[in-house]
């Protein structure tokens, strides 16, 4: 099994199983299924809109409306569902493979914006559906932009082959691909339950970033899974000296702590 380390706030290195390529492969031809089905079904509603239309200056004008409406399901599909979806699309959903920030936590709204536009592996693929049926009419071109769209979908799939397994898009937003079906799942959320009647020891723990808190639980979880006292040492020290904090508290029970008082503090 592949291993991705991704450097924490802490300067801590913590550790993802990364799907495999042929997993990550057929996730993205699930989804370009998903979207040539809906592409067919777009077309042939707006082929029986365009029939019922008069041909008219305002009914040219509501044929273009309605076809940038059924444009923006496709050209929308991944950032949408990565963002509501909690890094997920269908594709990725099935084969169990989900985006995260290179911190460990969730991606910010912004860094799913900025891999959703440099989807160059997308994008290539189907500027060179598109051109290459012209290639031998308009010549040069033609070959030129298809020449180009190859070269960057042979840079991904490079890119998706070197160390962190990023592509172009996840190079510039800062995520990465984990596997969540790895038997030892490492869950990416920070979310505890505490009871209404806990006391919080620590309440500069809110002087974090949520960036911060997403790194503290992956430290955690990989300290934890990895037994590494060490790990949790580290990370400990390095937040008792940031948040001025003194405690004989051992280095994991302190950090469960923090956790348990963030959530609670964050709710309350």
């Amino acid at each position: 099994m592949s291993i991705v380390k991704v450097a924490t706030n802490f300067n801590i290195d913590i550790e993802f199983a990364a799907p495999p390529f042929y997993r990550r492969l057929i996730a993205w031809v699930i989804d370009m299924v998903v979207l040539i089905f809906y592409v067919v079904v777009a077309t042939k509603f707006l082929a029986s809109i365009n029939e019922s239309l008069p041909a008219t200056e305002d009914s040219n004008m509501t044929r273009w409306a309605i076809t940038l409406l059924l444009i923006l399901p496709f050209a929308l599909y991944h950032v949408i569902l990565e963002i509501t979806m909690n890094g997920q699309s269908i594709g990725k959903k099935i084969m169990g493979i989900k985006v995260v920030s290179e911190n460990g936590g969730r991606p910010s709204i912004s860094q799913f914006i900025i891999r959703w536009l440099i989807r160059t592996s997308d994008y290539t693929l189907i500027i060179v559906i598109i051109l290459l049926p012209y290639a031998f009419v308009f010549g040069p071109t033609v070959y030129w932009g298809i020449g180009g769209a190859m070269a960057l979908l042979v840079t991904d799939l490079i890119l998706v082959n070197t160390r962190k397994q990023q592509r172009l898009g996840d190079i510039l937003a800062h995520t990465v691909l984990i596997d969540t079906k790895q038997k030892e799942k490492i869950t990416d959320t920070v979310f505890l339950e505490v009871a209404d009647t806990y006391v919080p020891q620590f309440p500069q723990i809110m002087q974090l970033s949520d960036r911060d808190i997403n790194a503290l639980k992956g430290i955690i979880d990989t300290a934890r899974k990895h037994k590494d006292h060490n790990m949790a040492f580290m990370a400990a020290e390095k937040i008792k000296t940031h948040l001025k904090i003194d405690t004989h508290l051992e280095p994991e029970e302190f950090l469960e702590v923090l956790l348990k008082d963030y959530n609670y503090l964050s709710a309350n």
